[in-house]
């Protein structure tokens, strides 16, 4: 990149890191930090919500993926430093049934792609091979813990990561490299204060104290990670929400404040999800995920983030949006999932018939 800073092979570690950072910063990153790997300042907090079973049905959290976020110098040997990231999706956007990060393009290959050339830039430099690895929300890494150790932020009470300058709506990427770097002072202040905004507005209580998560009532779990029928007493709480939750992120005044456009044009949302910031949107989007085949899913989220859930799980979500902001004019296709090949869809999709019947 024109004007890009350089970096002297003989520069000290401190020196690196400044390069580094400003580098970084070129690429657009909102928020750039370096940690020392090592035993996270959170594993006691982590084992102890894997102890409560707070993680649900999400086993990958267990055995040997909670003994490799147990030391971030496991999973990639050699490595010492994490230049740690953060890029805004759009925190601006209106919300919608899709929560912002996953309308675009899939962030992971996205952002690797910018990690690798910072990992180019930085071989480039120093005029030899660097052992390096970028890990973007994709292995056992406690990548929150990794970000504040970094500076980057504090945990607001909904577990998210605070950027002051930039508000929640954020990724957390990482760049693990062996070499010698300064690490960044951590952030120790808790800007929260007295305000629970987060934990007031979540519809399921899935926040029952500050920094506490019980996955098993989180929207977003229930929509993406969640195998099974969505528990029938959590379902009118969904409102329009098919794929995620923002809402402990809309009404966190830091992201009132300091929420930004997102980074990269791949973040902006598809054209799917152009028109659903109004109920008449989001019947029309969870009308359209229910009448889609196999073929339909896989163009329609070619290189999205949101084949994290399968068709099925997407129309067993659309079920639930109809069944709580739906009318007469859905009762049709609400029928015909009636006969789905899927049990879980066609008992979500009686459910959502007589949710709207029931209220005519």
């Amino acid at each position: 990149m024109g004007g890009s800073p350089t970096l002297n092979p003989a520069a000290s570690p401190a020196e690196r890191t400044r390069a580094l950072t400003a580098h970084a910063f070129g690429l657009g990153f909102d928020a750039v930090g370096v940690a020392a790997l090592g035993v996270p300042e959170t594993w006691d907090a982590y084992a102890a919500w894997l102890e409560a079973g707070r993680h649900a049905s999400m086993q990958y959290l267990e055995g040997d993926g909670a003994r490799l976020r147990h030391d971030s110098r496991l999973p990639h040997p050699g490595a010492t430093h994490a230049i740690v990231v953060a890029a805004s999706y759009g925190g601006r956007e209106p919300s919608g049934p899709v929560a912002r990060y996953a309308r675009g393009d899939d962030y992971h290959e996205v952002l690797r792609e910018r990690l690798r050339e910072l990992h180019r830039w930085l071989e480039t430099s120093l005029g030899r091979a660097v052992n390096a690895r970028p890990y973007v929300d994709s292995s056992p890494i406690l990548e929150r813990d990794l970000a504040q150790r970094a500076g980057l932020g504090w945990f607001g009470k909904n577990t998210m990561l605070i950027t002051p300058s930039a508000g929640s709506f954020l990724f957390v990427a990482s760049l693990f490299v062996e070499l010698e770097l300064e690490a960044s002072a951590p952030f120790e202040a808790d800007r929260c204060g007295t305000c629970t905004r987060c934990l007031d507005a979540c519809p399921t209580g899935a926040l029952p104290a500050p920094r506490q998560l019980d996955a098993s009532r989180c929207i977003s779990y229930l929509t993406i990670e969640h195998r099974e029928a969505i528990p029938v007493e959590l379902r009118e709480s969904f409102g329009g929400l098919l794929y995620g939750c923002d809402i402990c992120n809309d009404v966190c005044p830091w992201n009132k404040r300091f929420a930004r456009d997102a980074m990269l044009p791949a973040f902006a949302p598809r054209d799917l999800f152009a028109d659903t910031s109004s109920n008449e949107g989001t019947r029309a989007l969870a009308r359209e995920i229910l009448m889609m085949t196999a073929a339909d899913y896989a163009e329609a989220f070619r290189g999205s983030a949101m084949k994290r859930a399968k068709l099925w799980m997407l129309q067993r979500n659309a079920c639930v949006v109809l069944g709580n902001v739906g009318t007469a004019d859905d009762l049709a296709v609400l029928e015909a999932m009636g006969e789905h090949e899927h049990p879980i869809v066609a008992e979500h999709a009686a459910w959502a018939r007589h949710s709207i019947t029931r209220d005519r």
